[in-house]
C-alpha cells in the first residue's frame, strides 16, 4: 500500500446496533477491491477484522478494527467498532479518529438502540452522516419502510440518494436519484457499467426524494434557494455541490441501500463515501494545547509541524505495546524521534506499520490524517499527543465512558495471585473503560467496567493471554458503625508473671459526635490519676479498636472518646498495659452505647429517554431511593436521587433492561445514614458469619 497524501484519505467511523451487518459490509468491500481472496465471517472464523478468539466465540465485533480500503486513487480508513453497549471505550476510541460516520442498519429492524445511539455520538462529534440499510435481499424487508423509520426518528435531513430496484422480491439494481439513471446488476439489462432510464413506475418516487434533495440543497444556499422558490430546477452540478455542502454541515444526510452478503450496494457506497464525505485536511486547522497551556492553531498540513494522538493502545504479552494513533498534523516517519507531550520524554519510532484487521503492513510514512499504529513506544498510552520537542503541543484528551459496574476479583491459586495485578494492569493500560481499584477498607481487588458482557471478556483475556484463573463476587459495601448513647466504659488490665508485671486502669467516656469522621480524642484526667506518657497509649489502643467496629467489624466513626481517669503503677505501669487497657474500655462502653449499622449513600444521576420516566422513578422507590429533582434536555430525562450504596450493585446491567440499552448514569458518594433496623439485623448476622469462618 502507497503513502497517501491528506487530500487522498477519509476516516469513516462505521457505527450501528449489534448485528446489523457492520463487519459484513467491510468484508464484502474487502472482498469487492480484492484486499482480501474471501468474504470472510466472524461466526466461521474466517474474518480478517473479527479475529480475536473472543469475537469468533461471540459472534460480534468486541474490539475497534482498522480496514484501509483503496478505492479510485483515494484510501478509505474504516473504522470498525462495536456495536454491544458493553464495548463502548472501543467504538469512543473509534470515533475520536473518524472525521465522518457512515450507520449500518438492519432493514427488518431499523430503529433500534444501538442505532439511536450511533447518531447521538455522530451528531455530538458534528460528524458528516451516511446511512446504509443492510440486508434488503432478506424476506419482509422494505426500502421505503426502513427509510421512513429513519425519516421520522432522526429528522429532514436523512434523505435517499439511492433507491433499489426490486422484482418479486429481489433486489436487480438501483437508481441514482441525483442523476436520474438506473444500473442493473441481474436480469435481461443487467450492465454495472451501463446508466439505464429510470422505470416508469418508479418515476414518482425518485421525483419525490429528488425534491427533498432540492429542498434541502436550497436551505444551504441562498443563490440556490431563490432558484428553488421561482421553481426552477438545479443542474446536476448545482446538486451535486450543494449535496457535498449540505452533507459538510450535517444539513443533509443521505441514505444508501443494499445487502452486505450479496455485495449488493458496495461499490456505489464507496463511491458516495468519496463523492461526500470531507478529508481531514479539509478542516484547515486543529486547536491544540501549547506547553503554556494556552490554545495553539495547527494547520492540518504536510507542511505543519508533527502532532499524531494515540487513541487505541494494545499491550500484547509477545510484541508488547501497540500504540494506534491518528496523524493531527505534519508527518510521521519511520527511524524518527519524537516527544510525548503529555509524559515529556522522547520517544523512538523505529517502524510505522498499516493496520488491516489482523495484518499489518509497514510503511515509510503517516502523512496528515492517515491511520496506523507503531509498536514498542516505552512511555505512551492512550491520549497522549506525539509531537516535535521544540513545539510541545498536546490534543484534546478523548472522553471515555465512566464505568459503573463493579465486581471484586480473587484468584483462585497462589499462581494465580502472583500473575494477576500485573495483568490487571496492562489491561487497564488498553481499556479505557476498565478500572481497577485496591479497596483498603475491604481488603478487595475491585474491578469496574461498563457492564456483565464486558467484564466477561475481562475474564477471558485474563484466561487466555495472561494465564490467569479468577472468580468474581459482589463487591463488600463499606459500612460504618457509629453509637446513639453516651457511656462510660472501664478498663482493667492486670497481670503478674515474674519481675515486671503489667497494669494499666482507665474510665473512658463515649459519646456521638457527627461534626468528625475519624474518633475525637480528649482526656480530662485530674491528679495525675494516668500520667501523661500514656495518654498516646490509651489513644492508639482506642483508635485500633474503631477500625475494626462493635457490631459487625465495620469501621467505627462520628464519636468522641474522652479519658476520664484511671490508676497506674509505678512499676508495672507500661504504655503496652494502658493501651490493653484501653481496648478493654472501649470493649465495656460499647455494649452500653446503643451501636448502630450506616450505610453510604450516593448521588445517582440518570439519563434516560422521557419515556422511560416512570420507570426509572418506580424502580428507584424499589432501591430506597430517593428523587431529588428532574430535569428534561433535549429529550432525554435527567433524574437525580439519592440510593443507598447496596441497592446499586448491578445498576448498569438493570437499567440497560430497563431502556433498552438507551439509559446511561454517574454515582458519587454523598453520605453515611442509619440502616433500617431489619436489613442490619441481617448485614450483622452476615459479617459475624465471615469473621467466624
Amino acid at each position: 500500500m502507497r503513502d497517501y497524501l491528506s487530500h487522498e484519505v477519509r476516516n469513516v467511523a462505521v457505527l450501528g446496533h449489534s448485528g446489523s451487518g457492520k463487519t459484513a459490509v467491510l468484508e464484502a468491500m474487502l472482498y469487492f477491491t480484492k484486499a482480501s481472496d474471501r468474504f470472510g465471517k466472524t461466526s466461521e472464523g474466517s474474518s480478517l477484522i473479527d479475529y480475536d478468539s473472543e469475537e469468533i466465540r461471540r459472534g460480534i465485533s468486541v474490539y475497534t478494527s482498522l480496514v484501509p480500503i483503496e478505492w479510485k486513487e483515494c484510501k478509505i480508513n474504516f473504522i470498525d467498532t462495536p456495536g454491544y453497549l458493553d464495548f463502548a471505550g472501543e467504538a469512543e476510541a473509534g470515533l475520536a479518529a473518524a472525521d465522518n460516520a457512515l450507520i449500518v442498519v438492519n432493514a427488518k429492524d431499523v430503529i433500534q438502540s444501538g442505532t439511536k445511539i450511533a447518531w447521538e455520538r455522530a451528531a455530538a462529534r458534528k460528524l458528516p452522516t451516511i446511512f446504509f440499510i443492510n440486508k434488503l435481499d432478506e424476506e419482509h424487508t422494505s426500502f421505503d419502510k426502513a427509510y421512513e423509520e429513519l425519516r421520522e426518528t432522526f429528522g429532514k435531513s436523512i434523505i435517499p440518494f439511492e433507491v433499489p430496484i426490486v422484482e418479486n422480491g429481489e433486489i436487480i439494481g438501483s437508481i441514482n436519484v441525483l442523476r436520474d439513471k438506473a444500473w442493473y446488476y441481474k436480469g435481461p439489462l443487467a450492465d454495472p457499467n451501463k446508466a439505464q432510464p429510470v422505470p416508469d413506475d418508479m418515476m414518482d418516487v425518485v421525483n419525490s426524494y429528488k425534491d427533498q434533495i432540492a429542498e434541502a440543497v436550497a436551505m444551504g444556499d441562498d443563490e440556490l434557494m431563490e432558484k428553488f422558490f421561482s421553481g426552477e430546477s438545479f443542474s446536476e452540478a448545482e446538486l451535486t455541490r450543494g449535496v457535498r455542502l449540505g452533507v459538510r454541515n450535517g444539513e443533509i444526510t443521505p441514505v444508501f441501500s443494499g445487502s452486505a452478503l450479496q455485495s449488493i450496494g458496495i461499490e456505489r457506497l464507496m463511491d458516495l463515501i468519496l463523492k461526500y464525505f470531507p478529508t481531514y485536511g479539509e478542516s484547515g486547522s486543529y486547536t491544540a494545547i501549547g506547553s503554556d497551556g494556552e490554545p495553539v492553531e495547527l494547520e492540518t498540513n504536510e507542511k505543519e509541524s508533527l502532532s499524531a494522538q494515540v487513541f487505541k493502545t494494545i499491550v500484547d504479552p509477545f510484541v508488547g505495546r501497540i500504540s494506534y494513533l491518528k496523524v493531527l498534523s505534519g508527518v510521521l516517519s519511520s527511524d524518527s524521534t519524537v516527544y510525548n507531550a503529555n509524559k515529556e520524554k522522547p520517544e523512538k519510532i523505529s517502524s510505522v506499520f498499516i493496520i488491516k484487521g489482523k495484518h499489518q503492513t509497514a510503511a515509510g510514512k503517516l502523512f496528515t490524517g492517515d491511520i496506523g499504529a507503531v509498536v514498542k513506544l516505552q512511555n505512551t498510552q492512550t491520549n497522549d499527543t506525539l509531537c516535535e520537542k521544540g513545539k510541545p503541543v498536546k490534543a484534546e484528551a478523548i472522553a471515555f465512558s465512566e464505568p459503573m459496574y463493579a465486581q471484586a476479583v480473587f484468584p483462585k491459586s497462589k499462581n494465580d495471585e502472583d500473575k494477576l495485578s500485573s495483568a490487571l494492569q496492562r489491561m487497564e493500560e488498553e481499556d479505557q473503560t476498565l478500572r481497577i481499584e485496591n479497596n483498603k477498607e475491604t481488603r478487595q481487588t475491585v474491578m469496574v467496567g461498563v457492564g456483565d458482557q464486558h467484564i466477561d471478556v475481562i475474564l477471558s483475556k485474563l484466561r487466555s493471554k495472561y494465564k490467569v484463573e479468577v472468580t468474581l463476587a459482589d463487591p463488600k459495601v463499606p459500612y460504618r458503625e457509629t453509637i446513639r448513647k453516651k457511656a462510660v466504659g472501664e478498663g482493667r488490665h492486670k497481670k503478674q508473671s515474674g519481675g515486671h508485671g503489667q497494669f494499666g486502669h482507665v474510665f473512658v467516656e463515649f459519646e456521638p459526635d457527627s461534626t468528625t469522621e475519624e474518633m475525637r480524642f480528649e482526656e480530662k484526667v485530674f491528679g495525675g490519676a494516668v500520667p501523661r506518657q500514656y495518654f498516646p497509649a490509651v489513644e492508639s489502643g482506642l483508635r485500633e479498636c474503631c477500625e475494626h467496629g462493635y457490631l459487625a467489624g465495620y469501621k467505627m466513626v462520628q464519636l468522641k472518646a474522652t479519658l476520664l481517669d484511671g490508676k497506674y503503677h509505678d512499676v508495672d505501669s507500661s504504655e503496652m498495659a494502658f493501651k490493653l487497657a484501653a481496648r478493654l474500655a472501649y470493649k465495656d462502653a460499647m455494649e452500653k452505647c446503643s451501636p448502630i449499622l450506616l450505610e453510604p449513600i450516593m448521588n445517582v444521576e440518570v439519563r434516560v429517554p422521557d419515556e422511560y420516566t416512570g420507570t426509572i422513578i418506580g424502580d428507584f422507590n424499589k432501591r430506597r431511593g430517593s428523587i431529588m429533582g428532574m430535569d428534561l434536555v433535549d429529550g432525554y430525562q435527567i433524574i437525580s436521587a439519592q440510593v443507598p450504596m447496596a441497592e446499586m450493585m448491578r445498576y448498569p446491567i438493570d437499567l440497560r433492561a430497563m431502556t433498552q440499552g438507551m439509559g446511561s448514569y454517574t454515582q458519587s458518594f454523598d453520605r453515611y445514614d442509619p440502616v433500617p433496623s431489619n436489613l442490619a439485623e441481617r448485614i450483622v448476622a452476615a459479617a459475624r458469619a465471615e469473621m467466624e469462618e
